[in-house]
């Protein structure tokens, strides 16, 4: 079972990001502020959730949640800060609107290893945090929902490459359609399997 909280004395936010693996689209960040008397039967990683699963749980958390919001970096920010520095800019962005909401956090809970300073707050970075705590769970949940539409979404204008089904991941089919399309204004450029194209463009 996914714990409620880090710490009892903390107004809490989770963070987490989605999209980092992808050769197309925005790296997405969500920070959400859960009660904490919160649970939830189904809430865990968004990676462990089916599509439906998702959906249901992401209205669930909007209920319940005392801050939530949902920010991204571009693909060319991708291209100019590298994927690291895109994803924390994307979470410092997902902050700055929690941050001018109220209540504002005490501790900030970070998905994975790795993180900046957002101001002067306290945070605390947690590998596999999205399958321990619930307010990392519920920012996975909607980062993912947010980013997969968003892909779902451009798939209509560039259908070759079957972002309704990758959303942008290095699947066999999209990596052949890049080959065969090229790349769209979406594309990372600075992923390798991007540069290859890029550079016989």
């Amino acid at each position: 079972m996914l714990k409620s909280s880090f710490s009892n004395q903390y107004i809490e936010v989770g963070v987490d990001e989605v999209g980092r693996g992808c050769l197309a689209g925005s790296v997405v960040a969500a920070a959400v502020i859960l009660p904490k008397d919160f649970h939830h039967p189904h809430l865990t990683d968004s990676k462990k959730l089916s599509e439906k699963q998702r959906i249901r749980i992401e209205e669930d958390i909007k209920k319940s949640a005392i801050g939530w919001a949902i920010a991204e970096a571009s693909p060319s920010e991708i291209d100019t800060y590298n994927i690291l520095n895109a994803s924390i800019l994307a979470m410092h962005r997902a902050l700055d609107i929690i941050f001018a909401q109220s209540p504002q956090p005490e501790l900030i809970l970070v998905d994975g290893n790795k993180f900046k300073p957002y101001h002067f707050i306290p945070y605390q970075c947690i590998v596999k945090g999205d399958s321990k705590f619930l307010s990392i769970a519920a920012a996975s949940v909607l980062a993912k929902n947010y980013r997969d539409l968003q892909m779902q979404n451009l798939s209509e204008k560039y259908p070759y490459y079957a972002w309704h089904k990758n959303v942008g991941y290095p699947t066999a089919v999209h990596k052949k359609a890049i080959i065969e399309y090229g790349l769209s204004p979406y594309h990372r450029r600075s992923f390798k399997p991007c540069m290859l194209v890029s550079t016989n463009e």
